[in-house]
């Protein structure tokens, strides 16, 4: 029999009803117990995670430890459910109001967006952020994940709906596709009558399949082509700093640095010292025909393809530039629209770099590894929005809320 996505689609809208009345107070008490589950059930839920690494043989380092539990791991996916119980709800808010000619009294109040079906690969940690941040908004959500991680998402999703069922709220608020074939994650893109917004979590090749095929609306999250430039205005000692930590500290996620721009007045004596340190972490550079004759032939020539890659891995490639304004036009033809940062001292520099990168995070003096929900206040992330409707960059509760109007009249009726 064919797997039907309708049954879970069904429940997904009743729920979804439910879910829209909720005092605050009730979902954040949902919250809490769900993360007590998650601490209560480490160990099971480890378990369940070895199951799927044994499985994950030949798959690259960079998915492998996305895809990887431990227990400071799954207590980070607990504080995210505890900030998100902590944080403001949106729902009700008004956004505005006024009275129109008519007398008409009209409001704008932010109001759930309905069903949130999320398709995402090998981070079972979206599994619980993608729960609070639907919970706490009011959307019902259907989970899709990937077959790497089918037991740990499996043992996530029981734990989260056992605390559902225990505080007196229909488990149906999170369902999860549990086959894992490529049909019927087109039936779920198809799902229109069911799911109000698809979001997508994961590789290039993953969203962008997501993007094409899909028939429900899509907020396209990012592939991360994420650049750094040095300025000849930077403290170099600073810069290396922040590189290190932009490549090296996490290189499989989406706001880990790819790419590095150098000012030509600074390379020839900047680029051997900085090429070491990333050496010394590992680190494969590839480079333009300026960084090799700097470099030697220890470094790859950069190919074309090389300047729109996303790595995820210990590989970084370098360009020197001869000015900001080269700088900024590489970056915004290579880049993915997600992080782009600038190191330099000049003010009016760093200004021009903010205003003219086409990007949904932009920093001065800083790593691009910060873009992220929880960095941000958020406390946990749906996505990160490299797109420009309807939400841009990470994704909190506001972004999974949408706002309604309430008129209210005593007789009107249009002339």
């Amino acid at each position: 029999m064919a797997y039907d996505l309708t049954v879970l689609g069904k429940k997904a809208e009743a729920a979804s009803y439910q879910l829209a009345q909720l005092e605050t107070k009730k979902k954040n008490t949902v919250l809490l117990a769900m993360a007590k589950g998650l601490r209560d059930r480490t160990a099971e839920i480890i378990a369940e995670n070895k199951l799927d690494l044994k499985k994950a043989a030949g798959l690259t380092q960079a998915f492998v430890d996305r895809l990887t539990l431990d227990e400071a791991r799954v207590e980070q996916m607990a504080e995210g459910l505890e900030k998100v119980a902590q944080l403001p709800d949106p729902l009700g808010d008004l956004v505005g109001g006024w009275v129109n000619e008519a007398g008409l009294q009209i409001a704008q109040q932010r109001v759930p967006l309905g069903v949130i079906g999320i398709i995402y690969e090998a981070r079972p940690n979206v599994t619980v952020d993608a729960a609070a941040l639907c919970f706490k908004s009011g959307n019902a959500v259907i989970l899709r994940g990937g077959k790497e991680a089918l037991h740990t998402n499996l043992k996530l999703v029981s734990i989260l709906q056992n605390a559902l069922r225990n505080t007196g709220v229909t488990p149906a608020a999170l369902q999860i596709v549990e086959d894992t074939s490529h049909e019927v994650a087109n039936q779920l893109m198809q799902l229109t009558e069911y799911l109000d917004v698809l979001i997508p979590r994961g590789s290039a090749r993953l969203i962008q399949a997501v993007v094409r095929n899909a028939k429900v609306p899509v907020i396209e999250t990012g592939a991360g082509n994420c650049h750094l430039y040095v300025d000849n205005a930077a403290d170099l000692e600073m810069a290396k700093q922040i590189i290190i930590n932009a490549k090296c500290q996490r290189p499989s996620v989406c706001n880990a640095a790819e790419k590095l721009l150098i000012h030509k007045d600074v390379a020839a004596s900047y680029l051997p010292q900085i090429a070491q340190a990333l050496w010394d972490h590992h680190v494969e550079l590839r480079g333009d025909k300026q960084t090799q004759k700097i470099l030697g032939s220890r470094i790859k020539l950069a190919t074309e393809q090389d300047w729109y890659q996303e790595y995820n891995d210990y590989i970084l490639a370098i360009k020197v530039v001869s000015s900001l304004e080269e700088a900024i036009a590489h970056v915004n033809k290579y880049g993915t629209k997600h992080s782009e940062a600038i190191i330099t001292n000049d003010y009016k520099k760093s200004q021009r770099f903010l205003a003219q990168v086409d990007a949904a995070a932009v920093y001065v003096n800083a790593s691009t590894r910060f873009t992220d929900g929880f960095e941000f206040g958020f406390g946990a992330e749906i996505g990160i929005s490299t797109q420009k409707l309807h939400a841009r960059g990470p994704m909190g509760l506001l972004a999974l809320t949408t706002t309604k109007y309430l008129i209210r009249g005593n007789g009107q009726i249009r002339k």
